[in-house]
This record gives C-alpha cells, structure tokens and sequence, in this order.
C-alpha cells in the first residue's frame, strides 16, 4: 500500500511539473486551451460558446496573446492559431467555431469597402476595373464551360392554370444531358408586352413553393410582371434528380446561375409578350446573392432588387452562393463590389436589423452611392432598411420590391393586393416528366 501512494504521488508530481515546465519560456509559456479560456471568461466577464472541439489543444504563449484592453483582440489571437473565429451573440455571449473563408467581421468589411475606394476615383478608373473583374468572375465560375454545353432542347410546358388576374404555368427545360431545371412561369392575365423578372431562390423552409414566394411573384404578375422561379440545385423537383447532399457543392453554384440564364434565355427567345427592355431580376437570401451574381453575368438584366443578402463581410453561407472562388477576382472582391458594377442601372438593396444585412445603411450603402455618383445617378440606387425585421421575405419587405418595380418597370399599383392570390400545394407548381 506504501508503494502505491508513492508511486501514486511521484506520478502527480511529475505530471504538476511537467505542466508548469510548460509554462515558461523554455516550454514556450504554453497553457492548455481549456484553461486559457476559462481565464479569458473570468477576466473580461463574458460567456464563451463553443461549436469547436477543444478537448488536448494546447496553445503556445497563452499569456502574451491575452489584450487586457480587448477581449475580441484577446479572441482572435487565441482563435487563429488553431484556425477558429470567434462571433458576438446578444449581450456578453460570444460564440468559438471553426474558420468559414466567405464570413468576416463587419469591421473587415468596413475595410475592404475603404480598400476598393482607393482603386477608383472616377467613373473611368470604375469601369477598367469593371471590364477585368467581370471576365474574371465568368472564368472563376467556370460558367462558360456549362452553357457551351447546354442540350438545347424543346421545354416542357404544363398547363396554363388560370387565377385571379394571373396565370401559371409550369416549366421544365432538360440543361445538360438528363439533368433539368424546374420551374413555374407567372404571368399577368392581360395582353400585351410585359416586364420579366427572374427570381432565384434562397433557402428559406419550403423552397419555391413556400406562401411568400407564391404572394409575391402572383401579385407582381397581378400588377403587369411576368415572374419566373425555379427550385434550388437539389431541392424540390431538383432534390429527386440530384439528391439533397447535391446542394453542398461548389457545383450548385454554377448550376443555379446557369439555370436562371437557361430560363432567361428561353423566356426571351420565345415568349413574344417579354419586354425585352425591361428585364429584372429579385431574390432573397441566396436568390439574393444568385441576383447579384446575374447583373454580373448577363448585361440584358436592367433592374436588380436584391434582399437580406448583401455584404461587404459575408458572401453567402451555403456553397451555392459562394462554392466557386469568384471572390477572388480582381485580387479580392465583395458582393457589393459585384453589384456596384451594375452601375447606373436602378437597384433596391433591401436589410434588415436581424441579420448579416444590418450594416448595409451605414456601410455597404454609402459605398454603393460613391459608385452611382460616378454617374450622376445616386437617385437609382434604393436601400429600404427595417431594424426591427429578421432574415425573411415578410410583408414589409415584399412590399418594399411591389414599391421598386411599379417605378422602374411602371406596373399597375391599382393591382397590388396579395388576398386576391390563390396559394397552391407544392405539387401543383411542380412539372409532369413522362
């Protein structure tokens, strides 16, 4: 029994001194990671979460990376050697999670923002860099090698179903061999020459076939729209052909910018009633940043509304919004860096207080009327920003894109009324392959 506990005691003391032999400049002051952080919530009064394994990690010269002054300093010192970031939730919780390459820190933002201001004074400086990053964008997204290899085959129309001042109509169009885009056309029940606007999706529960989608494309189709959404790369119909785990690929990007332009293309080739001068394209969320993504890519588009998306510190999530390294073009750009080259055409950007999209009125905004200014058309470019809203397409938002189109594209506000819309299961919206 003698032996034990002095075996037992020599084991404790060796193990105490090989810690503390650790914590010198001969073991590098090295602490473990556990610990470090518990002195870093201790010392700054603030609760850490953690989405990261720390279990064993040890880091070198704790103390030193400490900023008394600064616990986010304190945060990034100790979060970047092990490839970590650090986010502020409400009050005085932050959160630890691995490194995402396409979110920042607003302040980053404010410096890549304040970093493109210095390429350009002028409309001419503006445009050069324009020129090259738009052909860097194409080549980095690869989206050229897709569509040189489009079937080109006849569509599949369902039938034109007929509602309160409006129509839809389901379509399928084969894209590449045996793969399709699926999508319904809205259109408004009168005659005549009529406004399109493409509207990618984002990943809101329930797809395309959601209510939301469904009350805003049929009453910009009410007011004199022709409207045209498609499901998501493996979602919807899409998830049946690809499988859901097709979504988280690098590839949903291309596909999804290729499938609005398939559909853009069919719709003005062959649908006479399209107003080839009056082209727009709206989506929220990831149909947000895949909006931003079709002003770059295609010049017929002469409007543009994206919502809850834009960033200078964020370029979406999911990798079908930023799977493909486009970001990189130009030695470093941003989504509204992307949308500023839409200049001076008309735009509305529409926030929120409850999301990534708080910044815009303060950051991203000013930026864009630095740009538009370039042409003496600062009155083009809209921000409608709602504090007290969270990340969705609600009413107020909805309403803030009924407001923009009825002005650029002159829709009949005398139709704008989302009770006269007939909201329809998701089958109903979805195409019959034989």
């Amino acid at each position: 029994m003698k032996k034990t506990v002095i075996l037992l005691f020599g084991a404790l003391f060796a193990l105490n001194t090989g810690v503390s032999a650790q914590n010198n400049y001969a073991g590098h002051y090295t602490k473990s990671l556990h610990e470090v952080m518990e002195e870093v919530s201790k010392r700054f009064h603030v609760r850490l979460k953690y989405n990261v394994d720390t279990i064993g990690k040890v880091l070198p010269y704790a103390d030193f990376r400490i900023r008394p002054y600064s616990v986010e300093e304190t945060l990034t010192n100790i979060c970047k050697y092990f490839d970590f970031n650090w986010w502020k939730q409400s009050g005085d919780v932050y959160k630890i999670k691995p490194y995402e390459y396409p979110r920042r820190h607003t302040e980053e933002g404010a410096k890549m923002l304040a970093y493109l201001n210095t390429l350009y004074s002028n409309k001419t400086e503006f445009e050069a860099r324009k020129d090259s990053v738009r052909k860097e964008v194409r080549r980095l997204l690869e989206i050229d090698t897709y569509m040189d290899s489009l079937v080109h085959k006849k569509p599949v129309l369902g039938k034109v179903r007929h509602y309160d001042g409006y129509t839809v109509q389901n379509i399928c169009i084969e894209t590449l061999p045996g793969e399709h885009v699926f999508g319904s056309i809205y259109s408004p029940a009168q005659k005549g020459k009529h406004p399109l606007i493409i509207c990618p999706d984002g990943h809101f529960n329930g797809g395309r076939y959601r209510k939301d989608e469904q009350l805003r494309l049929a009453t910009l189709a009410r007011m004199g729209a022709i409207c045209v959404d498609f499901d998501l790369y493996g979602w919807g119909q899409s998830e049946l052909e690809y499988g859901k785990n097709s979504h988280q690929t690098d590839r949903a990007q291309v596909i999804q910018a290729m499938n609005a332009e398939v559909l853009l293309d069919y719709m003005w080739n062959n649908r006479r009633d399209v107003d080839k001068k009056r082209i727009g394209v709206n989506g929220g969320s990831g149909g947000g940043t895949h909006t931003v993504l079709l002003t770059v890519l295609d010049d017929r588009i002469a409007a543009a509304a994206p919502t809850v998306n834009l960033a200078s510190h964020f370029d979406g999530g999911c990798p079908c919004e930023s799977g493909k390294p486009i970001q990189l073009a130009g030695g470093g750009t941003c989504n509204p860096e992307l949308l500023a080259f839409f200049a001076p055409k008309p735009v509305l950007v529409v926030s929120d207080g409850g999301d990534w999209t708080a910044s815009v009125p303060t950051l991203e905004y000013p930026y864009l009327q630095r740009i538009w200014g370039f042409y003496n058309a600062k009155d083009k470019i809209e921000n409608v920003h709602l504090p007290k809203e969270h990340h969705d397409f609600g009413v107020n938002k909805r309403n803030a894109v009924y407001e923009f189109f009825i002005k650029v594209f002159s829709l009949d506000r005398s139709k704008w009324d989302e009770s006269k819309v007939t909201v329809v299961a998701p089958e109903v919206l979805q195409s019959k392959l034989k």
